[in-house]
């Protein structure tokens, strides 16, 4: 339960103010069609986050317990300063209507923009340290939702009403804490 608890908090909070964030505000101002916009971030985040996931329990195998503690704590240390680095997003967008339908750009879009992100960076992370894939793909898939669904569905006055940097700063601190607990642990 654990796993799944804290990869829910790290994701919601390390998904405000990120791009996909921005993503969902653009997609939902665009599109104005919530459902197919939340399904495909669902399935998108599924599929990203669970592959991810699986790299991060295949690392476990790799690594001996010592060296894996050692990457990471410096892993989530370094996300920790990634956190203070405001995400921005490039508007591309031309004005037609999408070649895959809302659903169909949503995922590719999404899936395309976790490649690399943060919260797929943290759920490798997460898996490896847990060792428990489904608990943690369940809780940053669940992070992500609900870091985006309320963008989706109620626009910009969502975003008006958190202040970014402040959930930074907070997301920045337990990353930081979970890397210090990850050093000083004994293996």
């Amino acid at each position: 339960m654990e796993a799944f608890l804290v990869s829910t908090g790290i994701v919601a909070l390390a998904e405000m103010g990120d791009k996909t964030q921005l993503l969902s505000l653009v997609l939902a101002a665009r599109f104005r069609k919530p459902w197919p916009i939340v399904c495909g971030i669902f399935v998108s985040t599924l599929v990203n986050h669970g592959l991810a996931g699986a790299a991060g329990a295949w690392i476990t195998t790799l690594l001996g317990p010592q060296v894996l503690r050692w990457v990471l704590g410096a892993s989530f240390i370094a996300m920790a300063l990634w956190m203070l680095i405001p995400d921005k997003l490039d508007d591309e967008g031309d004005g037609k209507a999408p070649r895959f339908g809302i659903f169909g750009t949503t995922v590719i879009a999404f899936f395309l923009a976790e490649m690399g992100d943060k919260t797929q960076v943290a759920t490798v992370m997460l898996a490896a340290q847990y060792k428990a894939l489904f608990a943690v793909v369940a809780g940053t898939t669940l992070g992500m939702m609900l870091a985006n669904v309320p963008v989706v569905w109620f626009g910009d006055r969502v975003t008006r009403l958190v202040p970014i940097r402040i959930v930074h700063m907070i997301s920045a601190a337990i990353f930081a804490a979970l890397g210090v607990a990850a050093l000083l642990s004994s293996g």
